[in-house]
């Protein structure tokens, strides 16, 4: 019998002990349902959760990048260390936010990683020795993964209410990300213009930040306060119920595992030093804002691009051809200064490059019942952490070498080409169980 008002179709299917895969599709939470209308709004305001988690807080250091390095005499390796430390953060809060959530609710989880977040970008502006910064970089990094992953979460279950439109809401979520990538491309320049004489003058644009973190924070007080009714009313008091990371098929789902941990060493590159490259190319700063700015909107308008994808897709599909597509866009600039072929890589990248982090929540919602949620989304969130980890480092130790930044983009593609052949293999947990039998 289903408790308080949470309803059952057609239960999933029962894999070896511990191992439940099936097909969540027909598993439907109806607590109590909302109107589409409402849902695409809370997707929407729930989407500055991505803003804040990876559009501010990690892809807003890109603009910063070549300005700090020129004021504090860095190498690209260890400016590319200060990506690697904040996505070591990412894995440790990771890491964390599954076992935060089945203490507290995610939406309680979100706020606290937003506010945290919001703190830690601002204390970046009062340091100029790298291990100050590189710290507060990690414990962002940190924060940031609360909000990624309690904000995916979140977005699954509103997607439950409505399967048919579940890749637009997932996709609404994390095309978020776009918005805090075209505030910053817009803010940062603009800040460092005005901080112009002023020492350190990049430290404004970290206090900037902040603000626009903290403001994004309370509208995301709407849609977790909404969501936690939600669970009030079909959970009662405690969180909902979700299983240890340990009980997933991991073994079932490693191609898709290992495919995107190869994005995540791929597409870092490109984030944290296609700026840097626009920059040595000669492009003139107006140019660079237009870029930045062009990328993050098209990571907003992917929501409605690759929505029916993520619906049909229940293998690897998704997560092959966006891969795929990605490293196309991320070779293009190291080939060719050609404003034209650049642009076109700009908005190629942000069409597809958070639409891949949802294919990946797409997959988990498709192949596994609702308490294994939580540990799934937070299973690649884990993985993509290690990629991000290597990837910023190793192409700031190449493009130090006679390739330059042009050579780490060659490398950034490489790896994400491969882990398109990964994701190719993986098929849908249903058809693995299936064939085993």
């Amino acid at each position: 019998m289903c408790d308080r008002g949470e309803a059952l179709v057609a239960p999933p299917v029962a894999g070896a002990p511990g191992e439940a895969v099936g097909a969540p599709h027909n598993w439907r939470m109806t607590p109590p349902d909302l109107p589409l209308s409402r849902l695409l709004w809370l997707a929407l305001a729930l989407s500055l959760g991505a803003a804040v988690s990876l559009g501010i807080t990690r892809f807003a250091y890109a603009l910063l990048l070549p300005v700090m390095r020129e004021d504090l005499g860095w190498s690209y390796t260890l400016a590319g260390a200060m990506n690697t430390a904040n996505a070591l953060g990412y894995l440790l809060g990771a890491l964390a936010t599954p076992w935060l959530m089945r203490r507290w609710s995610a939406p309680a989880v979100l706020l606290a990683g937003s506010v945290l977040a919001s703190g830690f970008m601002a204390a970046s502006g009062f340091f100029i020795d790298a291990g100050p910064l590189l710290l507060q970089r990690l414990l962002a990094g940190a924060a940031s993964a609360l909000v990624f992953v309690a904000g995916g979460l979140m977005a699954a279950r509103l997607g439950a209410q409505s399967p048919r439109r579940a890749g637009l809401l997932l996709g609404l979520y994390y095309g978020g990300t776009g918005w805090g990538i075209a505030a910053s491309a817009l803010g940062v320049p603009w800040v460092l213009r005005a901080a112009q004489g002023v020492a350190h003058g990049w430290a404004w644009a970290w206090w900037g930040l902040a603000l626009l973190c903290l403001a994004a924070t309370a509208v995301l007080w709407w849609p977790a306060n909404s969501l936690r009714k939600q669970e009030l009313l079909a959970h009662g008091a405690s969180p909902p119920k979700t299983d240890s990371p340990g009980n997933l098929p991991w073994r079932a789902m490693a191609l898709a595992l290992g495919g995107y941990t190869l994005f995540g060493v791929g597409y870092i590159g490109y984030m944290t030093f296609v700026i840097a490259l626009l920059r040595e190319q000669g492009v003139a700063a107006g140019a660079i804002t237009a870029f930045y700015t062009l990328l993050g909107l098209a990571v907003v308008g992917s929501a409605r691009i690759w929505a029916d994808l993520l619906d049909r897709a229940r293998g690897g599909g998704a997560l092959a051809l966006l891969n795929a597509l990605l490293g196309v866009a991320t070779v293009l600039p190291a080939l060719t200064g050609a404003w034209p072929v650049v642009l076109a890589s700009g908005l190629l990248f942000g069409a597809v490059f958070l639409s891949l982090v949802a294919s990946t929540t797409a997959f988990v919602r498709h192949n596994l019942p609702p308490a294994q949620w939580a540990a799934g989304i937070s299973a690649f969130t884990i993985v993509f952490a290690f990629g991000q980890i290597v990837g910023p480092t190793v192409v700031g130790w190449i493009a130090d070498g006679p390739g330059g930044l042009a050579q780490g983009l060659r490398y950034s593609a490489g790896a994400l080409w491969l882990g398109a052949l990964l994701a190719w293999r993986q098929r849908s947990l249903g058809e693995r169980l299936s064939v085993g039998r």
